[in-house]
């Protein structure tokens, strides 16, 4: 559980890396790819979702994020809540290389959540766009990521469950297998 002056304890902050690190091993991730991010401060801190919005476990989280993510390469982008009908907040560079569509709005605790406040605030060039189709993500507090996931979904397991009180969820995607019993596949599939 973060500190009572509501900040991640260096335990979380590992928690949450292993986790990142988790989902790498199983998706080595590289520029060519889109990690969707939903996290609800409320629940990390044992609240409703929604109820009670941390920007600073959310400032906490977002450096460990911008940290994996740099050293990687990956594009990220963070969820908002169902008041901003979860657009996402990601960066003009991540929008023209997957040509997504931009939606004008500015993510506030309220209306976007903690996450995508603090995200909108400090990524370069910052704006939010209506969607995305992302080779894989992270919802931290059962946000409901899944809408912003190409088709076919993995779930990984990452080896802890929870942060603070909130539940962990990851998943990488694949293409679909079609063809049925007389196909073939590449290795590995």
């Amino acid at each position: 559980m973060p500190t009572e002056d509501g900040r991640l304890t260096k335990a979380e902050t590992k928690i949450l890396w292993r986790a990142l690190e988790t989902l790498d091993q199983k998706f080595p991730f590289s520029s060519d790819h889109l990690l969707v991010i939903g996290v609800s401060t409320s629940e990390i801190m044992g609240k409703p979702i929604g109820t009670d919005s941390s920007l600073s476990v959310a400032a906490d989280m977002f450096s460990v994020f911008e940290a994996w993510g740099r050293a990687r390469g990956v594009h990220l982008a963070f969820q908002c809540c169902e008041h901003l009908n979860r657009a996402l907040v990601t960066t003009a560079e991540t929008r023209r290389k997957f040509h997504l569509e931009p939606v004008t709005v500015r993510p506030v605790p309220k209306a976007g959540g903690a996450m995508a406040t603090i995200a909108y605030e400090r990524l370069p060039e910052a704006l939010c766009v209506e969607s995305v189709r992302a080779d894989a993500g992270i919802d931290i507090g059962d946000t409901l990521i899944g809408m912003h996931l190409k088709a076919v979904a993995v779930p990984v397991r990452p080896p802890e469950r929870q942060l603070g009180s909130a539940n962990i969820t990851m998943a990488y995607t694949r293409p679909k297998l079609i063809g049925g019993p007389r196909a073939a596949y590449p290795e590995g599939w």
